[in-house]
């Protein structure tokens, strides 16, 4: 049993949203109870005591949609034509990158994404993997680093036709090989989703062999959704029918499913997604980067649709992500007015909620019965923190560098904000060993 105690205390919980000095307390991966840090320790007397020294405490962090398979695109320097659009962008980048991944680089890649992920204050992190000549034990090989580094993750294997019959065949096979492992797990570390790519690179009949063993496994889909305009005009142009209506015809929508970006998707598909109960991931600094434009995120919201925030490998920062999802849309609406609500309602309350739908427990709040996913933040207000305005110290004070420490069901992994189960150190210098032969293959 541990007491995490004598810090500002933001539960997310509408109840009882801030104590000035709160405590929480975990037994067995939840947390059984909360309140002011005097009244905590003269009821738990024999429990762990870790002091957050006036620090803020508050639920870790979800990243709703990363890439482990990006991480040593940075610094990389590619020849070849500057990149025009966004599929100038796949062709010329990532999916240079993804077919010369070796299972060693997906190993380090792992070790490098969800360490910082860690170190940043996310405790459950969903990937979306590509590796199209190293596919088998591709996510046994990430969950194996999840495991070590003692992180939740859900995992799948994005599937497309652009590799071929075979490749293809592997993906749909290391996507059930790894939901049939987690699902005979049940340890509720490990969940995985049936993943695919992108509409734009599945024909009809891939698209009827990916559900067919989707269907018996009862796991959701994983899949980019109109994040570039070519998509949508491709599925329109091919099928008749825009990528949402697609997906809906084959049954690939529904409570399990994350449609990722939804850039282009119109007031017809935004109607699917919620009547669907699909979950949708923002992820700005991506979309802002590749140039596909602006998510209908605050119209998604409006309408009911559970709208999450991701970083499409980005950044393994939410802090980061939140900032500037803040900004954009504000920027794009040219509505000062927007996004004070829904941003923090897409981090804590509707990331945890898509959470929750491959978990067990709670997500994203403290409360009691919920998940011991908590992390300390070094930030001293300069004003006043209360229940009114803590989203907004949060939004404008704090970053993922300002974490001391990240707690994953129960489980100190982090600690005045250095790793406790591995040695940092030692596997950056093996993974700039195993980034600079990639390289020299590419």
């Amino acid at each position: 049993m541990k007491i995490v105690g004598n810090g500002r205390l933001i539960t997310q919980n509408k109840e009882n949203p801030f104590f000035e000095n709160g405590a929480l307390v975990i037994n067995d991966g939840k947390i059984i109870d909360y309140g002011n840090t005097g009244d905590i320790l003269d009821k738990y007397k024999e429990a762990e005591y870790i002091d957050a020294k006036g620090k803020v405490i508050m639920p870790g962090l979800i990243n709703t949609h990363g890439h482990i398979y990006s991480a040593f695109a940075r610094g990389m320097n590619l020849d070849g034509p500057t990149s025009k659009n966004f599929l100038d962008i796949l062709n010329n980048l990532w999916w240079r990158l993804d077919k010369n991944l070796s299972l060693e680089d997906i190993k380090y890649s792992a070790y490098t994404t969800l360490m910082d992920s860690l170190k940043f204050g996310v405790t459950t992190f969903f990937d979306h993997h590509a590796s199209p000549n190293a596919v088998k034990d591709s996510l046994f090989t990430i969950g194996n680093v999840a495991e070590e580094l003692g992180i939740r993750t859900s995992l799948c294997y994005e599937v497309s036709d652009r590799d071929g019959e075979e490749v293809l065949e592997k993906g749909i096979k290391e996507n059930v090989d790894y939901i049939n492992y987690c699902n005979e797990k049940h340890d509720n570390m490990k969940s995985a989703i049936f993943g695919m790519h992108a509409s734009f690179t599945l024909s009809d009949e891939s698209l009827k062999k990916c559900v067919k063993e989707a269907e018996k496994l009862n796991c959701g889909y994983h899949i980019h959704v109109a994040e570039g305009l070519a998509d949508e005009e491709q599925c329109v142009e091919k099928y008749g029918k825009r990528i949402v209506e697609r997906l809906n015809d084959f049954n690939i929508l529904g409570e399990k499913t994350i449609a990722v970006h939804c850039v282009h998707a119109n007031e017809n598909e935004q109607e699917l997604l919620l009547n669907t109960n699909t979950s949708v991931v923002h992820n700005p600094e991506s979309n802002m980067g590749n140039a596909v434009g602006v998510s209908p995120a605050i119209e998604l919201i409006k309408k009911g649709v559970t709208v999450g925030l991701g970083t499409d490998g980005y950044t393994q920062d939410m802090f980061e992500s939140m900032k500037v999802a803040n900004i954009i849309h504000k920027h794009n609406l040219k509505d000062p007015s927007v996004a004070w609500g829904e941003v923090p309602l897409m981090l804590f309350e509707n990331n945890g909620s898509i959470a929750e739908r491959h978990f067990a427990g709670k997500f994203g709040i403290i409360e009691r019965g919920a998940n011991g996913d908590v992390i300390i933040v070094d930030y001293n207000p300069l004003t006043p923190m209360n229940e009114s305005n803590h989203n907004s110290h949060i939004l404008f004070g704090m970053m993922g560098k300002s974490v001391d420490t990240t707690i994953v069901n129960g489980n100190v992994l982090v600690s005045n904000g250095k790793l406790l189960n591995v040695n940092e150190d030692e596997i950056l210098n093996e993974a700039r060993k195993v980034s600079q032969k990639l390289w020299d293959r590419i």
